[in-house]
């Protein structure tokens, strides 16, 4: 028998909304309250999520975000900055102990990661996972698609997705971007650079290092319909039974309790951190 995981829809929601409902699902699945969650959001507005240990001050353009209207949050877990705008976003959260799921975090990344594979088959695109060959990933720019890092998502060898994990509670979160589109322009206008030589020589280099799902398929489909294939995907990948979850009245507002954490400067501009996730 299949196992059976909740599915959440939860739409578009607000940034720090989105990384609060994460949080509050983390914490019921703790509790025993419910059993693994998959998730699937959109962000409206658009965000800008900057890791747990990252820098805002010298990497992200506040002026920039404010001008096309982006939000700032910072995540629970760790990595580089992600521009959350025309994309599909997931979440999956599950017991360390599942004895399904590996207790290596890199191994844990190759499960999961097998129901974006899946996902990207039922579209039709031949993906595969990503095997760096360097560390380039810990240093340079703060764009997260710059470089694919262990079992992430790549076309033709430029990264398609990109994800994130933590631990907490003896629970994994790991969310991750399944980018539909991606503004090259607005991208790059988010992220600060020695001169404008530097920033358009970063952005023509982007071409040859990401890729979205509409620049691959010959006709561009919508957010629902990368929704229904990557549901498809993960019940195939992980060999699990998805059962549609409506959101309890408290859970719901235990969400809208833990937002106002990350709506506040406190937690988004932060130095330091005692939490270490896995990024």
């Amino acid at each position: 028998m299949k196992d059976t995981w909740f599915f959440v829809d939860s739409g578009h929601c607000t940034p720090a909304f989105n990384m609060a409902l994460d949080e509050a699902l983390l914490s019921w699945h703790s509790a025993g309250k419910i059993p693994p969650v998959l998730r699937f959001y959109g962000w409206e507005p658009a965000g800008i999520s900057i890791g747990f240990f990252q820098k805002v001050d010298g990497q992200i353009d506040l002026a920039g975000a404010e001008r096309y209207g982006v939000e700032l949050v910072r995540r629970q877990t760790g990595g580089k900055a992600v521009l959350h705008d025309y994309e599909l976003t997931y979440s999956v959260i599950v017991s360390e102990n599942h004895p399904d799921m590996p207790q290596t975090i890199k191994e844990a990344y190759l499960v999961l990661s097998k129901g974006l594979l899946e996902g990207y088959k039922e579209l039709g695109i031949n993906a595969g996972f990503a095997i760096p060959r360097n560390e380039r990933l810990k240093k340079g720019s703060a764009v997260c698609f710059e470089e694919p890092s262990w079992y992430e998502l790549v076309i033709d060898g430029k990264k398609a997705a990109g994800s994130a994990q933590t631990r907490k509670g003896g629970v994994i979160l790991q969310h991750g971007s399944i980018p539909l589109e991606i503004d090259k322009i607005k991208l790059f206008d988010l992220f600060l650079y020695p001169d404008k030589e530097v920033k358009e020589r970063a952005r023509k280099a982007f071409d040859k290092r990401a890729v979205a799902i509409n620049d691959v398929l010959p006709a561009p489909i919508s957010f629902d319909h990368a929704k229904a294939a990557f549901k498809k995907g993960f019940e195939r990948g992980l060999d699990i039974e998805l059962q549609p979850y409506e959101l309890p009245t408290l859970l719901v507002e235990e969400a809208l309790e833990l937002e106002k954490k990350y709506k506040s400067e406190d937690w988004n501009y932060l130095r330091e951190r005692k939490e270490v996730p896995h990024s």
